[in-house]
């Protein structure tokens, strides 16, 4: 009896000092450092299971090159983000999703440029409870594989360090000053199939976890952040909230689509299709005067106003997509996803084995 109660209390104290090895003392979601003056080297002091943090979030104009490894990102505006993406040249996010690095479409911010002509059609989108951005870029400019279908980065991760670990986001999106920056606590980027999302929500909003989910890591920006982008368009709309990720209404009845584990093979269906939110006052931009040195220079070149039908039909627009291992597709629509027969690139093929 003695022995076996030793046994226990040696196995209990195995799992207890794996458990620390394992999880911060701080969630990366519960600290919160002010910008610029209130940043740490890095966020993420620890060294655990998956090591130290990659790089590091005190980035300033000593850091700003395409060899920096700054891992504080922002989204601000339409000509005015940052994505998360690779060091090194041809990894796919699978391998590399904790240790991303920010890459910015404007200088000023200690990170990586995006190379210019490198976004090949962005949508900006504000609405009550979040800001999102969404496009079409050639992800080999970014360091990411031709052909990797990706998946998601968001502040928890599966020990709740973050992936990528300390990585922090700012927006000025909520301040009345635009030179007054806010950490957002709760956003998801979904990176691959030369396609993007990323979306930070209000950090006073009471349903800010809800909007920016991130246990729906394997069925992309079609269902996460519903949109209209389309390649070759570059616009800025204002737009109603979408519907939680994963909430839906079904014959009268809000249902909750829970996602299935990994280990139960790929997702070859949904039980419903995302409601597109409405969007309105959408001024459109060329790409010329979006990325520039100077993101107070934006002249739009044309006004358009839509509004997204939730009835909308994903078919007319998708085309094939896929991963790695799978022949490329391209789309026009950021949109949709479609299974069977047509699977667009923000489908079940995005996630790429990605932790929530």
């Amino acid at each position: 009896m003695a022995i076996h109660l030793i046994s226990v209390l040696v196995i209990s104290s195995t799992l207890a000092v794996a458990a620390q090895e394992r999880f911060p003392q701080t969630p990366l979601v519960s600290k919160r450092f002010s910008y610029p003056t209130g940043l740490p080297y890095q966020a993420d002091s620890e060294n655990l299971l998956r090591g130290t943090q990659f790089g590091y979030n005190l980035c300033n104009s000593s850091t700003e090159s395409q060899e920096s490894l700054c891992q504080t990102s922002f989204l601000n505006a339409v000509d005015d983000f940052c994505l998360w993406a690779p060091s090194k040249a041809d990894s796919l996010i699978a391998d590399t999703e904790g240790e991303e690095v920010a890459w910015c479409s404007q200088p000023g911010r200690g990170t990586r440029r995006i190379p210019p002509g490198a976004l090949k059609g962005v949508q900006f989108m504000r609405t009550p409870d979040y800001v999102q951005v969404v496009g079409f870029i050639d992800q080999t400019a970014i360091d990411i594989a031709a052909g990797d279908s990706g998946g998601e980065l968001d502040p928890h991760g599966a020990d709740l360090r973050g992936n990528p670990l300390g990585g922090l986001v700012y927006s000025n999106a909520w301040s009345k000053n635009p030179d007054m920056y806010e950490q957002v606590i709760e956003w998801h980027n979904f990176m691959g199939g030369n396609a993007f999302c990323f979306k930070v929500c209000d950090p006073s909003g009471p349903h800010a976890a809800n909007y920016c989910q991130h246990i729906y890591d394997r069925i992309g920006c079609a269902y996460n952040a519903p949109n209209n982008a389309k390649e070759g368009v570059f616009e800025s709309c204002e737009g109603e909230n979408q519907d939680f990720p994963g909430v839906y209404t079904q014959d009268g009845r809000t249902l909750t689509y829970t996602q299935p584990p990994e280990a139960l093979g790929p997702i070859t269906s949904v039980p419903y299709q995302p409601r597109v939110p409405a969007s309105s006052n959408c001024k459109q931009f060329s790409s010329s005067a979006l990325y520039t040195y100077t993101p107070s220079s934006v002249m739009p070149v044309s006004l358009a106003v839509t509004s997204a039908s939730s009835t909308a039909s994903p078919s007319s627009t998708s085309k094939s997509g896929g991963s790695q291992s799978q022949k490329d597709g391209e789309s026009n629509d950021a949109t949709y996803v479609v299974f069977s027969a047509i699977t667009s690139i923000f489908g079940v093929l995005f996630s790429a084995l990605f932790l929530a």
